[in-house]
């Protein structure tokens, strides 16, 4: 053994009690855990007193890009996340081609900025894994995202694929998977994936469960729709016999206040009678996206100049407003928009930087413009590429979902912009902190196994999310009395509090609460590929 961690409470990710024990790892492996003083090896680390876990698992990550261009990625190792899932929301960079990657780069600038010489060397999703497996601090698991394929295949129409196209779709995906994915992403909120029918949905999704990957769908509405949205996704799910991954399963708005129970029943019910699904949440209230995902799906057919011209023709603009406004647009999750709500977060051009920080509505007063012609003339200015938090979230709709059955955690985090969401730097601490040691909703051991362990086994990883011999050495230790997330809104870029070592591979990403800058993560590919 190379290195024996010494006395540490274990809590292994199965959710059993925690235990005293020596764990030692040799190479990239756990190659023991036995009772204190039974390891030995050249170098010993006294946990005492600490807790000691597997890496957490971040099952929604929006860390596509900027795990290459800032491959220390201190947001995520900070807190001890071990394991990325990237491709999420139906929308990300592999597989594409020159024309839909220039679209996608304009698309999610607000996500992901467009960093300048940055080198875009892959196009299939295949090379996008092996692009991760020059150098990362953390490993990365991916999920073909369905708008991206869309986007390849039909482009930007607003209409039902032909059967050849979906053909071509379902290829597309089976291609992915075969590389390695562990399944499709949608985002059905955004434009171009929100185009696809029901009926699209299950073919796709029956090539997923048929190589064993699974479905994790952004469905249609949080809002006003949100029930009947779930339930469309369940029904995809047991119409395609492909397992399924709610993403940030919110129940957001003020209509939806305390109908976090409805949803559960939902899902409960579809557990009971045989269906295969699993969920992931944020520990926070306010949601975050970019801007132009609260127009409605019409204004958007066709890609960024042609929404850019009905911003900026003043009777198609005037129905955008109206539609936002006043009926509430599809983007917008069926529900009229609370402008002081909606807060920028980031901008691309500094002239626009005085934005950050505010409403819409406390922006608007200040330039003397209403709400919405600031909106619309802030994503001309921007071509779209801005990021906006929506404080909509319920304490009381957080608390019930993540005690479910089947729950894991996610942080959705962008890392980029002014003021990032500071669910980027802070998700995982922040449950161990504010949901298990404050308010007691979770018991240590349970939080850990949602996770870690229970993660894993929704990614079929056999050897990873447990703290086992012959697992991969991710590895955690913690202060159980002072882990805490220190990110908040106002200073969102700030590492957890608490952590000492976390272990990538068996490599010390984090040492004694110290980045060691090492890139010993790689791309996890899915059990049934090719490689």
């Amino acid at each position: 053994m190379d290195l024996v961690i010494r006395g540490a409470r274990v809590a292994d990710g199965t959710g059993a009690p925690l235990e005293i024990r020596d764990v030692g790892i040799a190479g990239d492996r756990i190659a023991g855990v036995a009772a204190p003083g039974e390891l030995t090896a050249p170098r010993v680390l006294d946990a005492t007193g600490q807790v000691l876990s597997p890496g957490f698992v971040d099952m929604h990550s929006h860390s596509d890009l900027q795990v290459l261009a800032n491959p220390d990625h201190l947001a995520k190792i900070s807190q001890g996340v071990t394991t990325e899932v990237l491709g999420q929301d139906g929308l990300s960079y592999a597989p594409v081609n020159d024309e839909v990657l220039a679209s996608l780069r304009q698309q999610l600038a607000g996500w992901n900025d467009d960093p300048t010489g940055f080198d875009w060397n892959w196009r299939s999703v295949g090379e996008y894994l092996d692009r991760l497996d020059q150098g990362i601090a953390t490993n990365a698991a991916y999920l073909v995202p369905q708008g991206t394929v869309r986007m390849l295949v039909v482009g930007w129409e607003d209409r039902p694929a032909t059967d050849a196209e979906l053909a071509r779709m379902q290829e597309l995906i089976a291609t992915g998977l075969a590389e390695g994915a562990f399944g499709l992403s949608s985002g059905l909120t955004y434009t171009p994936g929100m185009y696809a029918t029901t009926e699209e949905l299950v073919e796709l999704c029956r090539v997923v469960g048929e190589r064993g990957g699974y479905y994790s769908p952004h469905h249609r509405s949080y809002g006003a729709g949100a029930l009947d949205a779930f339930a469309e996704m369940v029904d995809v799910s047991r119409r395609s016999g492909c397992p399924l991954h709610l993403a940030h399963a919110t129940m957001n708005f003020s209509v939806n206040k305390g109908k976090a129970p409805d949803l559960l029943r939902l899902l409960d019910n579809a557990l009971d009678a045989g269906c295969d699904i699993t969920l992931d949440t944020y520990p926070y209230l306010p949601g975050a996206t970019y801007l132009s995902a609260l127009l409605p799906s019409w204004s958007t057919e066709g890609g960024l100049e042609p929404t850019l011209a009905r911003l900026s023709d003043p009777d198609t603009r005037e129905r955008i407003r109206a539609e936002i406004e006043e009926s509430g647009s599809d983007g917008a999750h069926g529900v009229p928009i609370d402008w002081d709500a909606i807060e920028i977060n980031g901008v691309r051009r500094e002239e626009n930087a005085a934005l950050v920080g505010h409403s819409v509505l406390a922006s608007a007063r200040t330039t003397g413009k209403s709400p919405a012609d600031l909106y619309f003339d802030t994503l001309i200015d921007e071509k779209l590429g801005t990021s906006c938090l929506m404080h909509v979230g319920h304490e009381e709709n957080v608390q019930a979902i993540m005690r479910h059955r089947t729950h894991t955690g996610g942080s959705d985090g962008l890392l980029v912009g002014a003021r990032p969401h500071p669910r980027a730097w802070g998700t995982f601490p922040r449950y161990l902190a504010r949901y298990v040691r404050e308010l007691g909703v979770l018991e240590l051991a349970d939080c850990v196994a949602h996770l870690t362990g229970r993660a894993a086994r929704r990614l079929g990883l056999s050897d990873r999310g447990l703290v086992r011999p012959g697992h991969a050495a991710d590895l955690v230790l913690f202060d159980p009395d002072t882990v805490a997330d220190t990110a908040t809104f106002d200073n969102p870029r700030q590492a957890a509090a608490g952590l000492s070592h976390v272990f990538v591979n068996g490599v010390a990403a984090l040492e004694d609460g110290s980045p060691t800058g090492a890139l010993a993560g790689h791309s996890l590919r899915h059990p049934g590929s090719r490689r």
